[in-house]
């Protein structure tokens, strides 16, 4: 395996976006070797799936897009990062019991915990940000 996989796609900020992310990041884990039925493939489609949700609803049109970055790096660490422009960091909102939103980051950064992972948000110098999540990578690797 050479040193690192990098991936990247950059999609419109709207609703059809996130089954199109989740497909993508499906394509690229088959491609190093993780298949569709591995569960830590269903943890990072989780992950991308949150990410690309908050990137299309918490834009509020203030970013025409956002980019999905995976990095499968040698030491056998996955990074997988969402940038938008919109300048707002992202926020644990108050989650109801009958609501059905506002809970995103929270399963974000359970799973990446329970992967052996954490989450970091940090601004991007175009004023945006990108939400990153490590998590180590256990599959076998083509």
């Amino acid at each position: 395996m050479a040193d690192h996989q990098e991936a990247s796609v950059t999609l419109p900020s709207a609703p059809a976006s996130v089954p199109a992310a989740r497909a993508y990041v499906t394509d690229v884990l088959a491609e190093w070797g993780l298949g569709a039925g591995a569960e830590a493939a269903d943890t990072v489609r989780l992950i991308v799936s949150e990410l690309a949700t908050n990137a299309v609803q918490h834009t509020v049109g203030q970013s025409p897009t956002f980019t999905i970055d995976l990095r499968l790096d040698h030491t056998r660490r996955l990074e997988i990062g969402v940038t938008d422009s919109h300048p707002r960091l992202p926020r644990r909102l108050p989650a109801g019991t009958q609501q059905d939103h506002g809970r995103g980051l929270v399963i974000i950064r359970f799973l990446a915990a329970e992967s052996g992972g954490d989450v970091v948000i940090t601004p991007t110098a175009d004023g945006g940000k990108t939400v990153l999540v490590a998590l180590d990578w256990t599959a076998a690797v083509n």
